[in-house]
């Protein structure tokens, strides 16, 4: 079986999928930061391809930057400035070669995450 990394992102204020939300990979090794990719989440608030490809997948700890506050200025949602939230990171482990889902549930004012199936 083959490790792959994916996400969902869903708008709970607006209860829709987050659509162009922009998403920025990073693997976290030795004291280093690596950026791996950044991805657009589509009209179902995923991205078109896995965020971390089978190919390319090894455990260690890795940093997903959701952007949250340019998605929410794109929906129109009112927002003071600086905006409550704006990037938000979320840092995690994969210890084991399996399909990881890590999904974000998303409002101007809080969010939530968990590890999915």
């Amino acid at each position: 079986m083959s490790g792959y990394l994916t996400t969902h992102v869903l708008d709970t204020a607006r209860g829709c999928p987050a659509a162009g939300l922009k998403i920025e990979l990073y693997r976290l090794e030795a004291g280093t930061r690596q950026h791996l990719r950044t991805l657009t989440t589509n009209e179902d608030g995923r991205t078109e391809e896995h965020i971390l490809p089978e190919g390319e997948f090894r455990t260690g700890t890795y940093e997903l930057l959701f952007h949250a506050g340019d998605y929410l200025d794109q929906t129109g949602t009112v927002s003071q400035e600086p905006q409550f939230l704006d990037i938000i990171p979320l840092r995690f482990g994969m210890s084991e070669t399996a399909h990881y889902h890590v999904p974000l549930l998303l409002s101007p004012f809080g969010y939530s995450t968990y590890r999915g199936s």
